[in-house]
């Protein structure tokens, strides 16, 4: 997998380097000067390190024999070139958008299962306009949430950029254009909890979610058991994506991220590309990792 992702992100590094290299007047040709010591193996394999243990940029910086700035500045450069290889399905298919997504599980005839996830971040500075916005109605903690999607398997093919945690699952859905995606695209079943009810007749009965509870007091007995019947079944066909989710999380980086919170988007997409990546290449340890 190292030497897959040296020969696809390397080529798009140099070509980045090259460009800020030349994008400016410069008093000495480009080439000349001091040569990097910290080539892009090393940048790579440190990013790397970082997203997948949470190692910090001192740790780092004594490990590569760098100084802790130039650790900052190559995962700074690497990450949102992870971030954008998107999930792989398939060794020659990528999906990127959730449109790529919708439409690979529409032209497969696959259920597709969608839930939010929460990553607890660094509180806003007192004073700041945004104090209270990344404060999660669930966990009442300061987070930010990402809207994952699964297949029925469990497998990842899409992971959203990241809104406050204060957002509904719900708003982030529609803020992505999945209600128009789905009531454009091919009938297809999309899972969902209780916090996407609405969705399903917005599109038409794909988006299917737990049942409404009929009798809210003197419910009979008869239908408070076909009600828990109905709700665990529906509850043991998503229970993948908490799955897939879980496979996320065992990155340290999305365990709770102490850094800068406009990273965040970046950090999520490239875990999901990296898992996604290696549960293609070993099906079976991909989905029990």
């Amino acid at each position: 997998m190292i030497a897959e992702l040296i020969a696809e992100i390397g080529p798009l590094w140099h070509e980045r380097h090259q460009a800020r290299l030349t994008e400016r007047l410069r008093q000495r040709a480009v080439g000349a000067g001091a040569k990097h010591r910290f080539v892009f193996i090393d940048r790579l394999l440190a990013t790397l390190v970082s997203l997948r243990h949470g190692t910090t940029h001192d740790v780092l910086a004594w490990c590569f024999g760098v100084d802790r700035s130039t650790i900052t500045r190559a995962i700074g450069e690497v990450r949102p070139l992870l971030a954008q290889r998107g999930c792989t399905i398939a060794p020659d298919v990528r999906l990127r958008t959730l449109a790529e997504a919708i439409e690979y599980l529409g032209a497969n005839g696959r259920t597709g299962i969608i839930d939010g996830t929460e990553i607890r971040v660094r509180r806003p500075a007192a004073g700041s306009k945004v104090r209270d916005k990344f404060i999660s109605a669930k966990t009442r903690q300061n987070a930010v949430k990402a809207m994952v999607l699964t297949d029925a398997d469990g497998r990842v093919l899409f992971c959203s950029p990241v809104q406050p945690g204060s957002c509904a699952d719900i708003t982030q859905a529609r803020q992505l254009g999945m209600v128009q995606l789905l009531a454009d695209g091919p009938f297809m079943e999309i899972l969902a909890d209780a916090g996407y009810q609405g969705m399903g007749a917005q599109t038409g009965g794909r988006v299917i979610t737990p049942p409404h509870r009929k009798f809210k007091k003197n419910a009979p007995a008869w239908y408070e058991e076909r009600h828990e019947q109905q709700r665990k079944a529906h509850s043991s066909r998503r229970i993948r994506v908490e799955h897939g989710i879980a496979h996320l999380k065992n990155w340290r980086a999305l365990t709770r991220h102490l850094g800068r919170r406009e990273h965040m988007s970046d950090i999520v997409q490239a875990v999901a590309g990296l898992l996604s990546h290696q549960q293609t290449a070993a099906p079976d340890r991909g989905l029990r990792a």
